[in-house]
């Protein structure tokens, strides 16, 4: 039947228009943001996993600044603790030195005069012993933390170790000298006791250094393998886009040519009345 009133050819060939116009502007919105799943009206169930695994990934972004933080506070911690055990074994030194009966008084009051200096160093080294505002070996915290998963529910600890002078670690207290043979033996031995117990220290602060550093590994592994899954379920791939593009604009082409053949059918019926 012809009429001017209904184009039913012009409307199929307007929808289908239409479709292929909304496929190309989804195709380049793709290619545009790489991604084939930008928001939550393209797939609603796959972008809120995708931002879950987001949130997670800037949690384990924050864990790793924690552990950065601690890493820090212990390494200025064992360079300080290194440098006292260092200290402690010149004073040693200094003290078995002294300890020699067939010293004569100047000599032991110069030896005396080295081991105080030495002394008071240990005491400057522990006070400068600071990262961050923290000190971990001056008896001013009990530990440090830092975070170990994304929602901060456990964390990593790494205990105080009081190297202070007279403290439970460096048992040679804040005032020692001598001045006879007698009281540098006894510095001496002190000196052995705080050195034992100082390498026990250092092992414990290497040891908590060492687990931040292994799990600070481990989460950026976890943090990489969570942002490649990210990819797996939002990226596009953009040879396919590519091709599909193509496509689309010849069809668009197509769909253009035929909506204008359609509309030209109505100019037909002009025909019947010459």
């Amino acid at each position: 039947m012809a009429t001017i009133n209904t184009n039913a050819g012009a409307m199929v060939a307007l929808q289908n228009l239409n479709k292929t116009n909304s496929e190309l502007e989804q195709v380049q919105t793709r290619i545009n943001t790489g991604l084939a799943v930008s928001s939550a009206k393209d797939n609603g169930g796959i972008y809120a996993i995708a931002q879950s695994m987001r949130a997670d990934v800037a949690g384990y972004r924050a864990v790793g600044n924690s552990i950065d933080l601690a890493v820090s506070t212990v390494d200025v911690a064992l360079a300080a603790g290194e440098a006292i055990s260092d200290i402690l074994i010149e004073m040693k030194e200094k003290a078995l030195a002294g300890a020699d009966s067939s010293l004569d008084t100047a000599s032991r009051t110069a030896l005396n005069e080295d081991f105080k200096a030495l002394r008071d160093q240990i005491s400057t080294i522990v006070s400068n012993a600071e990262f961050n505002g923290t000190n971990l070996i001056d008896n001013s915290v009990a530990s440090i933390s830092a975070l170990a998963n994304a929602d901060g529910s456990n964390t990593i600890t790494v205990l105080d170790e009081n190297l202070s002078l007279g403290g439970g670690v460096v048992t040679v207290a804040a005032t020692a000298s001598f001045g006879t043979a007698a009281a540098a033996s006894t510095q001496a031995t002190a000196i052995a006791t705080s050195l034992d117990n100082l390498n026990a220290s250092l092992a414990r602060l290497g040891t908590g250094s060492k687990s931040l550093e292994i799990h600070k590994t481990f989460v950026g592994k976890l943090s990489d393998a969570l942002e490649k899954g990210i990819g797996n379920l939002v990226d596009a791939d953009l040879a396919k886009e590519s091709a599909r593009l193509q496509s689309l604009q010849v069809k668009q082409q197509l769909g253009i040519q035929a909506l204008s053949i359609a509309n030209s059918a109505p100019s037909a019926i002009l025909g019947y009345f010459r």
